[in-house]
């Protein structure tokens, strides 16, 4: 017993409960309640997808203009509306006076129409609509496209497949797209944009063979697309009802 007590042993024994103490301080004790890291990570998750108290304009897939609904009862708003307006005309049609006002009048007509926005828009449709088309993908083409212009597709689509061809297509560019023309009446507006698009297209048959195309080679492509909606239209959605291929 004199050897067990003797004074390293004391020292020993007195070291390892200081240590077990301070763990104990450092780690606390386990209680069921414990956050664990995948809690964390779902809490952490939920808090950044708490829908925000309203909804942000750049979230609306076609943006209204910044000052549509407080434009009709407060003038200073609608004065600084028309002012970015008018300088997106500038930017976008700058030597048309006549194409200026026409979009002037559909601008008036339609509070969700701004030069700058549509002509963004018109840009994404293009690039989703070409590469549907040559996916074969309807469901794709059929919201964007007036009836008689998804007809026109389809019946191309179906031309191809029967035939057993499949397209290669890589959308590379648009460096270039402006107005052409604009019109409207009580009922439509009709916007035609010219877009010179860059693209790799290739088309093969069952067995692989090339058809037509070359699918090492950056193409350039121009067509006129018209696209139309009823500028009173609670719906933003423009569709298109006209295309003309110019090469």
């Amino acid at each position: 017993m004199q050897d067990f007590f003797d004074i390293p042993t004391i020292i020993i024994i007195a070291v390892a409960i200081f240590v077990l103490y301070r763990l104990r301080s450092v780690l606390g004790t386990r209680t069921g309640n414990e956050r664990t890291p995948m809690r964390d990570i779902r809490e952490s998750r939920t808090e950044r997808e708490k829908p925000d108290e309203a909804p942000r304009m750049d979230d609306v897939v076609v943006p209204l203009r910044p000052d549509a609904r407080s434009e009709r009862t407060d003038p200073e708003a609608a004065e600084r509306a028309q002012r970015k307006f008018e300088a997106e005309l500038e930017r976008y049609v700058p030597d048309n006076a006549p194409l200026r006002a026409r979009l002037q009048e559909i601008g008036d007509a339609d509070p969700t129409f701004t030069p700058k926005s549509f002509i963004n828009g018109a840009g994404a449709a293009y690039e989703m609509i070409v590469t549907a088309f040559a996916a074969g993908d309807r469901g794709a083409l059929r919201p964007l496209l007036e009836k008689d212009v998804y007809e026109g597709f389809e019946a191309a689509i179906k031309q191809r497949e029967a035939a057993g061809n499949k397209v290669d297509f890589t959308f590379v560019g648009l460096p270039n797209i402006a107005y052409t023309d604009a019109s409207l009446d009580k009922k439509v507006a009709n916007i035609t944009i010219r877009f010179d698009a860059e693209v790799v297209s290739a088309t093969r048959d069952a067995d692989g063979n090339l058809v037509e195309g070359d699918a090492e080679k950056v193409v350039n492509i121009a067509d006129e697309w018209t696209f139309s909606k009823n500028p009173k239209s609670r719906d933003p959605n423009w569709k298109l009802v006209g295309t003309n291929q110019i090469s």
